[in-house]
């Protein structure tokens, strides 16, 4: 199976959120990285078909996506960065529901929701109103939904948005239990899910794909960018003002700071081990880009 994406482009009037993109995908989880703005929702938008590019096409084992219709739609599974639900529906019914609109005969599609329920965690809550589900829950339907049809192609636009620590680590559990032979394309800020379960890592900047690798390949890329240098207190603003600082801690009357920089930032700064999120601070060292 493969998802080719040929020189894909969409303008919104004279501003260009994807700007002529091309990728293949083969089973295995893609983790789309970005700033807000950076083009991820409009790409995945039109990677399932429901928004129309500019120019360039999307296929899937050489047949156009477009042209395909529901025999595309038949072989996706889509969550949404704000998806919709019925509030007045059990999760249940919700899943029922959307099982009908997928074509699934309904013998199947309960023991697949019933299942599917249990793997996200709402096993117990299966016959509760949607309408009383916390942000997590109703984030962890929509997981289910969206793997209702068994998808061969799996579109999750910030999945993680709203779930705590441990609801995150089940959804990564889920994500690589299923990932063997399914396309999988993640898009979240939450650079430690992608860490955790990207096979490969596109990063995405105004429109554009600047890297793609895996995640070591990556983090390569930003060896030589990190390091930490300790300072007194009432410095501090003073080096966040000037320098992009990922972190920092308080060590008595110092505090220790983890600076993204091409260069040395003092005589003092010692050179650290980089991290994916090095990397992404590296690119995005503000979160301002434009159209999502």
């Amino acid at each position: 199976m493969e998802l080719s994406i040929d020189r894909l482009t969409k303008h919104y009037g004279s501003k260009i959120a994807v700007d002529c993109v091309s990728a293949t995908l083969k089973p295995g989880v893609y983790g789309l990285l970005g700033a807000n703005g950076a083009g991820k929702t409009t790409l995945m938008r039109m990677l399932c078909a429901i928004l129309e590019s500019t120019s360039g096409e999307v296929f899937l084992n050489g047949k156009d996506i477009v042209a395909m219709g529901a025999d595309y739609r038949n072989v996706l599974g889509y969550l949404p960065q704000d998806f919709g639900y019925y509030p007045g529906y059990t999760a249940m019914e919700f899943l029922l529901y959307i099982s009908a609109l997928k074509g699934i005969p309904r013998n199947i599609a309960k023991k697949r929701a019933a299942e599917l329920l249990e793997e996200v965690g709402l096993g117990e809550a299966a016959n509760q109103k949607v309408k009383t589900f916390s942000g997590g829950m109703k984030q962890r339907v929509g997981i289910a939904q969206a793997l209702l049809n068994n998808p061969e192609i799996l579109i999750l636009d910030e999945p993680t948005a709203g779930l705590d620590p441990k609801e995150r680590v089940r959804f990564r559990n889920l994500l690589s239990d299923c990932a063997g032979d399914k396309i999988i394309v993640l898009s979240t800020h939450i650079v430690s899910d992608i860490e955790a379960v990207a096979d490969e890592v596109l990063l995405m900047k105004k429109g554009k794909f600047v890297l793609q690798g895996s995640v070591p390949d990556l983090i390569k890329k930003a060896e030589g960018k990190v390091w930490e240098l300790a300072v007194p207190q009432e410095e501090t603003r003073k080096w966040q003002a000037g320098s992009t600082v990922a972190n920092l801690r308080h060590e008595g009357s110092q505090v220790v700071l983890r600076i993204i920089s091409e260069h040395m930032p003092a005589e003092t700064a010692v050179p650290c081990e980089a991290s994916l999120e090095d990397l992404y601070l590296y690119y995005f060292p503000t979160e301002q880009e434009g159209v999502s």
